[in-house]
């Protein structure tokens, strides 16, 4: 079984997409308490057209590929949190 069979590269890519948003919003002036939610929606739209547009994309369906989207742009924020523990910010 290869890897890309899975949709993971279309997931890591949403995330990726996600947490740059997150910091370009985070150089905004606008409240980092919005980043999640904001993150969160962004994962939200580029789930439903990854399943469009890839092929390899692991939903079928606008409610899988929306939850996929959202978790993957809430996984952008963790990504964030977890290097600022890691470099002791």
């Amino acid at each position: 079984m290869d890897i890309s069979s899975l949709g993971i590269t279309g997931v890591a890519a949403i995330t990726v997409i996600c947490l740059l948003i997150g910091q370009a919003v985070k150089a905004t002036r606008l409240d980092n308490k919005w980043i999640p939610i904001i993150c969160g929606v962004c994962g939200m739209a580029l789930g439903i057209a990854a399943m469009y547009i890839m092929p390899e994309f692991p939903a079928t369906d606008y409610i899988t590929a929306a939850a996929v989207g959202i978790v993957s742009g809430l996984a952008a924020t963790g990504i964030n949190q977890a290097a600022k523990q890691i470099g002791g910010k």
